[in-house]
């Protein structure tokens, strides 16, 4: 088979497409012939040698977390599917045993980890991880939910976003950031989002976007919220100096989910602001295999429509990464393998 592998950690060009054995399912796993698949900030930081999972040991490395397609065999022990039906993966790598994986949820495991291998023609998976897709959820939409769209509800439910509540989101056009304002919506609330792009603001002024600010000046943006209101919640992908910022735009008794760190991988924080503001930071990582579930049916309704900027070809995933670390992109990019 065709898989599309990290064969240098120097970012797009240490891209190739080289063939792999078709893999066997094992006890417990299934094989999907891969329809598509979605990449991510996850991956890109893997291809540019900025992630501790993998060095130069593993190359070539095949990655690729969010899978959709068709079961191709499943193994011993496998349950819930079989050959034939149309699936999309959560990425979720779970011990099982830990006390975290006990009391969930799940996200929380102390040896949590994420699958790597969608982006390739087949992919080894495994089984009880695998979510059957209704009828009018064709493989590329699934494929773009998984890992933006999970964390994006996850982050929302854990900062109680409720109907008429109001949601800064910075970076609103990236994955994470486009699924935010999506589904915002669907709980009801209004948003603010950021970019530095006018046009990409307007894309996703389309998508359900209430306030867009056109800025990367913390202090612009800063001035800019504060005259549209107070935010109750904070739903921060960038890290770094969009913290210290997300904390002090936010109301009293508001709430910031922090998951990603594309703007730095530290950040300030205003002591006194936080403790006599009864302020919250919360740390959230992608979300659990109920939120996947969920998402596919708010999909499956006609609620939720994945953004897709665009699908790539297997033997052009280079170009894929390419458009996501030049931030041409709005929403999801898909390989279609």
């Amino acid at each position: 088979m065709r898989a599309a592998a990290f064969t240098e950690l120097s970012g797009p060009e240490g891209v190739r497409t080289i063939e792999r054995d078709t893999p066997e399912p094992g006890p417990g796993e299934a094989t999907v012939d891969v329809a598509a698949c979605a990449i991510n900030r996850h991956d890109l930081w893997i291809l540019e040698g900025d992630s501790a999972m993998v060095d130069a040991d593993d190359l070539p490395f095949v990655t690729g977390l969010d899978v959709a397609g068709v079961v191709s065999e499943v193994g011993d022990g496998v349950r819930g599917v079989e050959p034939g039906d149309r699936v999309v993966l959560c990425p979720n790598e779970t011990c099982g045993e830990c006390r975290f994986c006990r009391e969930g949820p799940e996200n929380t495991c102390e040896r949590f980890s994420l699958y790597h291998g969608g982006l390739a023609e087949t992919a080894c998976v495994e089984g009880d991880r695998l979510i059957p897709l209704p009828d009018g959820v064709d493989a590329t939409t699934a494929a773009a939910i998984p890992t933006a769209y999970m964390t994006a509800f996850h982050m929302l439910r854990r900062a109680e976003v409720g109907p008429g509540d109001l949601v800064f989101v910075p970076g609103a056009t990236g994955g994470v950031g486009v699924a935010a304002v999506q589904l915002s919506a669907v709980f009801g609330a209004e948003t603010i989002g950021t970019s530095t792009s006018a046009s990409k603001l307007e894309r996703v002024r389309e998508l359900g976007l209430d306030h867009g600010v056109e800025s990367a000046d913390v202090d612009e943006i800063r001035t800019a919220v504060e005259r549209i209101g107070e935010p109750d919640a904070v739903i921060n992908h960038l890290g770094g100096e969009f913290t210290r910022l997300g904390q002090s735009v936010m109301r009293r008794g508001g709430t910031m989910a922090i998951c990603g760190r594309t703007a730095g991988g530290e950040s300030t924080i205003d002591i006194a602001s936080l403790f006599l503001g009864h302020k919250r930071i919360v740390g959230s990582t992608m979300g659990t295999q109920d939120d996947l579930r969920r998402l596919v049916e708010l999909t499956a309704d006609g609620d939720l429509e994945p953004e897709i900027d665009e699908t790539y070809a297997l033997e052009d995933t280079d170009d894929a990464f390419a458009a996501m670390q030049n931030r041409d992109s709005v929403g999801k990019i898909v390989v279609e393998p």
